[in-house]
């Protein structure tokens, strides 16, 4: 490699270190400080009428769609399912 090629090469890395660099403080300056969010666990165990009339009712009041919580899962005992919601809330 010539030494125009490698003084070419050398500012070329120079530039792209230099651009990484204040692409670094360009997206940290603006950027707002994340705040800390907490996940929560709601669950619903009951039949299977009473937990997905539940889930319906959490959807006609805005807290949850329905596609937010998991499938009915059985609980073991007969005649019980429960469901899973998480969030994630700001502490």
């Amino acid at each position: 490699m010539t030494q125009l090629q490698q003084s070419a090469q050398s500012k070329l890395e120079q530039y792209l270190r230099d651009e990484d660099f204040n692409q670094s403080i360009r997206s940290q300056s603006t950027q707002p400080p994340v705040p800390h969010r907490e996940p929560i666990k709601h669950l619903l165990m009951g039949s299977p009428k009473a937990v997905t009339n539940t889930i319906h009712r959490l959807q006609v009041i805005g807290y949850a769609s329905v596609g937010d919580w998991s499938p009915l899962l059985a609980t073991g005992n007969a005649d019980e399912v429960m469901s899973i919601l998480i969030r994630h809330i700001l502490t």
